[in-house]
């Protein structure tokens, strides 16, 4: 901390946790060879009933290692992910990091077109990739070089007894592997790389400060920016959410992995945090309220984080079966404005307080949250976590902090903010000061106890099922059609938290709007949560004197007609 005194908003901590953390001296790689050596016997990850021990998970992870190794991976390069949640999923991600290389994450859901302007920028030439979306790997131009593609099926970490329930007839079952070996020819299979020998353990670890991952984050710009996290960043989130989770005990955790891990908030809660307590993973590839009620019998979770509408079809979906949620201990709802329904819905059926937290990718990602304690203050994101600073400033000249309880924009400091874009200098100018504030872009008032509320967001980002949207990338989408003069890209707030994705589109002359036509047409070039829920029309767009289409003007006329 930069005072010797403790910040005031300490005070409101749940008694116990300490205003600072001791800081991490080793990598990752590091903490997961101490927590497979102590945790042995203990499951790791479940997966559709399957259980992998820690001893088991560590003997995988040595294995890829040694076969990425021999694939050419070396100290620095960059290994691309995309993967849903699953085992080898966790695998992968350490075995990357042992070999002291950078863990590049994607979202499964991405079109060809969205992943090649992120490999263009990371240039990573190694790629483990869930077998559904190779295909879009090998439409890349030549111009993007891939050495080799390791190919990961599913199905191989279903129990025994799962993939014989599928029941698949013979000539479907021909058929299917017909497809995959068509699908997925010329790439490494997942088994392949786990088949020979483990690493040597000589092998030198990282550095822990050296880069461990690069996670992309939408920018106002509507390009992706890559924010370089390393193993100090990721392992202080670690222990920052260790400390603020009071009680915690290892080996008897057990997390449910339904955020996606190729997200900063479930990297940082499963592959970090949960490894770094040796709890039990229990990997959903999707969320499905039904299959985690079926999972909950055999094992109940206790750290049980989400956005609030999970939060809300989980607990109404448990109210119908008549179950208990009583072990859920730990509960933490981020990514979007937490309704006080959802709170009194979760809280009526769980075991423990549902608080709301904040974070950016390019704060590993939690700076905030409210205490797991009465001290807690619902509508509020919370006070910042044990060894973070925060301070709020005008949104004109940052170098002012406006008065106490006055609206600012938020800046946060702290052992988990990231080093910068990579290969963007000048975004990350923009995003950090010279003494390495983290600006959030967000508006906030905080108050006389140090509980900050966000009221506006600088950035224009939409956030939609937790995930963020950027208005530009969407505009430029549906100006590629014919019939799109031009577009205005915004979110309307929904009533269960998040927001839907609207556009206004400016048409052609002589064109008519087709709204499915536009839908399907953003379906080609964007993942689905990003495809507009609503496209109407506007005869003109109000503009700035630059020529900007002035969003907020454009929210406004359309606030009676969507």
């Amino acid at each position: 901390m930069e005072n010797s005194a403790a910040p005031a908003w300490v005070a409101n901590y749940q008694p116990g946790v300490p205003a600072e953390i001791e800081l991490p001296t080793e990598p990752l790689s590091c903490m997961f060879e101490r927590s497979v050596r102590e945790a042995g016997d203990s499951p790791a990850t479940e997966f559709f009933g399957r259980r992998t021990s820690y001893a088991d998970l560590g003997d995988q992870v040595s294995k890829a290692a040694e076969g990425l190794r021999r694939l050419g991976v070396r100290a620095g390069d960059r290994v691309a992910l995309i993967l849903p949640n699953c085992p080898q999923h966790v695998v992968a991600f350490y075995a990357i990091l042992r070999l002291g290389a950078v863990v590049v994450e994607h979202n499964p859901l991405y079109t060809s077109r969205e992943l090649r302007h992120q490999f263009e920028d990371h240039q990573a030439r190694i790629v483990i990739a869930w077998d559904k979306v190779v295909a879009n790997l090998q439409e890349f131009p030549k111009d993007v070089q891939l050495d080799s593609i390791v190919s990961v099926n599913l199905l191989e970490a279903f129990p025994a007894v799962k993939r014989l329930a599928l029941n698949l007839p013979v000539k479907k079952l021909r058929e299917t592997k017909a497809s995959l070996t068509a699908r997925t020819s010329g790439t490494v299979a997942w088994k392949e790389l786990l088949s020979g020998s483990a690493l040597d353990e000589s092998h030198p670890h990282p550095d822990v400060n050296d880069l461990a991952v690069i996670q992309y984050t939408s920018g106002t710009t509507g390009h992706p920016k890559g924010a370089m996290l390393t193993h100090f960043n990721l392992y202080s989130n670690a222990l920052q959410g260790e400390a603020w989770m009071l009680g915690a005990k290892e080996r008897e955790e057990i997390l449910y992995a339904i955020l996606p891990m190729f997200h900063a908030f479930g990297m940082t809660l499963y592959l970090t945090f949960g490894v770094k307590k040796q709890g039990l993973l229990v990997l959903f590839p999707k969320f499905d309220p039904e299959m985690i009620l079926d999972a909950w019998k055999k094992s109940p979770a206790t750290v049980y984080c989400a956005v609030p509408p999970i939060y809300e079809r989980t607990a109404l979906a448990a109210k119908e079966r008549g179950m208990s949620l009583k072990s859920a201990k730990y509960c933490i709802s981020g990514a979007m404005n937490l309704p006080d329904h959802v709170v009194e819905l979760w809280e009526s059926m769980s075991g423990g307080l549902l608080v709301e937290g904040y974070g950016m990718t390019e704060s590993s990602p939690v700076a905030l949250g409210n205490p797991f304690h009465p001290s807690r203050r619902t509508g509020t994101i919370g006070v910042p976590f044990p060894s973070t600073l925060m301070k709020v400033v005008d949104v004109e000249d940052p170098s002012k902090e406006v008065a106490q309880g006055e609206p600012g924009e938020l800046l946060v400091k702290g052992p988990q903010v990231f080093q910068g874009y990579w290969n963007n200098p000048e975004e990350t100018a923009k995003a950090k000061t010279e003494d390495g504030w983290l600006r959030s872009g967000d508006v906030v008032t905080v108050d006389e106890d140090g509980f900050a509320q966000v009221v506006d967001r600088a950035k224009e980002l939409i956030i939609t099922g937790g995930f963020n949207v950027s208005p530009t990338e969407v505009e430029i989408a549906l100006r590629q059609h014919a019939d799109v003069a031009d577009a205005a890209v915004f979110g309307k707030p929904l009533a269960r938290g998040g927001e839907m994705v609207v556009a206004a589109v400016q048409l052609e002359e002589g064109s008519v709007l087709n709204e499915d036509a536009l839908r399907a047409h953003c379906r080609e070039l964007l993942a689905a949560y990003k495809v507009p829920k609503r496209i109407v029309q506007i005869d003109e767009m109000p503009r700035s004197l630059l020529g900007k289409i002035l969003r907020k003007q454009v929210k406004d006329q359309m606030s009676g007609l969507v």
